[in-house]
């Protein structure tokens, strides 16, 4: 079964999913063009994405690149716009862009924060994945940090449920956060 007709049959059985893209190895922007415009249509028939969140490619512990097959993962300038241009891509089918805080580290996250993403995805703490592939975020990014992170760059932060509902908490108890700009 391909990864089209899963999702289908997820909606079909009332399952909200996650649209997702890892990039920045062995594929190229077309590439990653032609994978929004699929989500894009996907969203369209099923309604069932919550979120989309761009995964950039790390490098350092991958075999794919020790053997000479990958390069070493986006720029840092690739990623941002690749939520930019997501936003603008999936909107308003798909509302939510999530950075990778993992990934992206707290400086890169607040870039992707600026153009384009509203979820920080959640607090993690000791994430492994990216860790094991030689990320070097991942250990611990507490709800403090991520209110902190969120106030620098001018936007208030609240925990969210899975679906997107808000929960009623205490800022420094966010175990996973949407940002908006104080208008939106």
């Amino acid at each position: 079964m391909q990864w089209p007709e899963v999702i289908r049959e997820a909606d079909a059985l009332g399952l909200r999913t996650t649209a997702t893209i890892m990039f920045g190895h062995v594929d190229r922007p077309v590439h990653w063009a032609r994978h929004l415009r699929r989500i894009r249509q996907l969203q369209e028939q099923t309604g069932g994405f919550n979120e989309f969140v761009p995964l950039p490619f790390v490098h350092a512990e991958s075999l794919l690149r020790q053997r000479g097959r990958a390069r070493s993962g986006p720029t840092l300038r690739e990623a941002v716009l690749m939520h930019a241009v997501a936003r603008l891509v999936l909107h308003p089918v798909i509302r939510n862009i999530q950075t990778s805080w993992v990934k992206m580290g707290p400086k890169g996250a607040a870039l992707c924060l600026q153009a384009g993403a509203n979820d920080l995805g959640g607090t993690l703490t000791y994430e492994s994945i990216t860790r094991a592939a030689g990320g070097v975020n991942g250990q611990e990014f507490d709800a403090a940090a991520m209110a902190g992170l969120a106030a620098e760059i001018g936007r208030s932060v609240w925990q969210r449920t899975t679906l997107y509902g808000r929960v009623a908490t205490d800022p420094g108890r966010l175990q996973t956060a949407c940002c908006r700009t104080a208008s939106g």
